[in-house]
């Protein structure tokens, strides 16, 4: 609404889906917004303040530093914000706390990483549900990305009225497939001509399962290459697996590519889907599935383990995903049969030496970052308009 002023805070601003989801999702929102990074101020931190948003990093050295706490409530009472909106779990937990100690209006949280056995890498133990329990009371309302977190967070024991579903966005044009820039990425990675590149977008975690693909990837024919966009811990495991199973010189690795909603550094995410032929996404676990909805944007077949986003869609919307239920086996299957299929379609939909056209799937316009922004709106709405401020221990609604 006109005049509000909201502040965002975040355990921190590295490359990963919550944190691009912040970035781009704040280009949108009609709200006067600052940012606090708990740690980590990395790359999306360069791009908000890019973008003119204000960000502070508090500096907190782990999830025990509880001196962060009254740091954080002094600079939330010195911003006069409406409303506080926190992202991730420990940002949720200190972020609740000192906005209620703040005396702050509206509180709302967005779980963006609720999986069915683990959240954001972490053992869903029954001491990390009560203090996200705890700390959940203190907000107005929680934000889940899907139906299927919104499940989750049920089961936990959120209240329902408490829980709102505020899908992820992403902005369908960017990654409007690009013929001109595939191949200019193409030959920018070294690709060689009539390589069938399988895309893998995501944090280099165990729990990816991307070495599922590299093992898939060597039962495939030698012209098959995989491209792995992201950084992190497992990528020196990627790397000894890919070398134990031969295919060292067929997997690139791209390190982290930060969003760039102008497209005007390069290799970014939009112009390296452009340059894959499929995107397939082994994890067996998600609370969303943004890479998924990336890659249908993009207009690619999608292979996919596990994705409420595409999931919860009817069927009629999610023409272009198949989910593939193995491991390495199924997904060379998989990839082999896709290729053939598009094959069969390629000399009716291209010229000579074309990649055919790519519309973007209904699924990847379902969740318009614009319509994502519209909705939070209402959310926030809701929050400040049946709230008031009031000291820490009185519990919203």
């Amino acid at each position: 609404m006109p005049g509000w002023k909201a502040l965002h805070i975040i355990t921190g601003l590295g490359v990963g889906g919550a944190e691009q989801q912040l970035r781009l999702l704040l280009r949108h929102l009609p709200v006067d917004c600052d940012v606090v990074t708990l740690t980590n101020p990395g790359p999306v931190a360069e791009g908000l303040r890019a973008d003119g948003v204000r960000v502070v990093h508090l500096g907190m050295a782990g999830n025990r530093d509880v001196s962060a706490l009254p740091r954080l409530v002094r600079l939330i009472r010195s911003g006069g914000y409406d409303l506080v909106h926190t992202h991730l779990y420990r940002a949720g937990v200190y972020g609740r706390v000192a906005a209620r100690l703040a005396g702050v209006r509206a509180v709302v949280a967005t779980e963006h990483s609720l999986g069915g056995t683990q959240l954001e890498g972490r053992a869903l133990t029954a001491g990390v549900r009560a203090l996200y329990l705890a700390s959940e009371r203190l907000g107005h309302a929680t934000v889940a990305v899907s139906p299927t977190v919104a499940d989750r967070l049920r089961r936990w024991g959120v209240p329902e009225p408490r829980i709102e579903i505020v899908p992820n966005g992403i902005d369908v044009a960017r990654f409007r497939f690009d013929p001109v820039g595939r191949e200019r990425t193409r030959r920018r990675l070294g690709l060689p001509e009539g390589a069938y590149v399988i895309g893998g977008i995501g944090r280099l975690t165990a729990g990816k399962r991307f070495g599922v693909l590299i093992e898939a990837l060597a039962r495939l024919p030698p012209d098959h290459r995989l491209l792995l966009v992201g950084g992190g811990p497992e990528e020196n495991v990627l790397r000894r697996t890919a070398q134990r199973a031969g295919v060292t010189d067929r997997v690139l690795f791209t390190g982290e590519r930060p969003y760039d909603p102008e497209g005007s550094r390069g290799l970014d995410l939009p112009s390296l889907t452009s340059a894959m032929d499929v995107l397939a996404s082994p994890s067996p676990e998600e609370s969303f599935g943004l890479a998924v909805v990336e890659g249908l944007a993009a207009g690619l077949p999608v292979l996919y383990s596990s994705c409420p986003a595409v999931e919860d869609l009817p069927p009629h919307l999610s023409a272009g995903a198949r989910r593939v239920r193995g491991g390495a086996e199924a997904f060379a299957r998989a990839l082999a049969e896709t290729r053939a299929l598009s094959e069969t379609r390629a000399p009716d939909e291209a010229g000579p030496g074309r990649p055919p056209s790519r519309p973007v799937s209904a699924a990847a316009r379902h969740y318009c970052i614009t319509r994502t922004a519209a909705r939070l709106m209402d959310v926030y709405a809701s929050a400040v308009s049946c709230s008031s401020p009031s000291p820490l221990g009185v519990t919203p609604r």
